[in-house]
């Protein structure tokens, strides 16, 4: 029996089974928010010594609780269960704080009533981009704030995804592949 594989592992199954019930969902519930069978939620939820997580349930099970793979994966239980309950901690209010009194742009201060814990989701780097877009020919009035804020979220799930992707046995595929995307739209001469 090789417990350094399983108990990382098994760790990580009962956080999840934790948060998912301090979010008060059954079974069902996480299945269908997360998109996973519920075949594969069962095994999280009553896991068996030595079967590992594959990188997309993990990817799946984060994003379905808000979180990112890293957030989920390092942070300790303590942390995360105050996000659970619907009680934000103090950074997020203080991200939404920060929007409220930036935001000059009516489309973004109507758009962060709308999606409050979406905003409380960005990352201090997302607000920054979403603020210096502001302006009558900013990017939010020619695209939209609601399509603004999905490419944000589009670029941090596809983060989330290569950095799962980066801790596995394809990280030279992803290498490659990242490379050879790179080669076509990069300018001549950068990096």
């Amino acid at each position: 029996m090789n417990l350094g594989a399983s108990n990382p592992d098994q760790a990580l199954t009962a956080k999840i089974t934790r948060l998912i019930q301090e979010r008060g969902w059954n079974q069902e519930d996480f299945a269908r928010i997360a998109k996973l069978n519920r075949h594969t939620v069962r095994q999280i939820l009553h896991p068996r010594e030595g079967r590992r997580l594959r990188n997309a349930t993990v990817l799946a099970c984060a994003q379905a609780l808000g979180l990112t793979v890293n957030e989920l994966r390092a942070l300790p239980l303590e942390r995360l269960l105050p996000r659970m309950r619907g009680a934000a901690p103090a950074e997020s209010e203080d991200k939404l704080l920060r929007l409220h009194e930036h935001a000059t742009q009516p489309e973004l201060m109507a758009w962060l009533e709308r999606h409050p814990d979406r905003a409380r989701r960005l990352t201090d780097s997302q607000i920054d981009q979403l603020l210096a877009m502001q302006g009558p020919d900013g990017p939010l009035a020619r695209m939209g704030v609601e399509h603004v804020v999905e490419l944000l979220e589009r670029k941090r799930r596809l983060h989330d995804k290569v950095e799962t992707i980066a801790h596995t046995e394809y990280l030279t595929l992803l290498e490659q592949l990242v490379d050879l995307i790179f080669d076509k739209v990069a300018p001549t001469g950068s990096i």
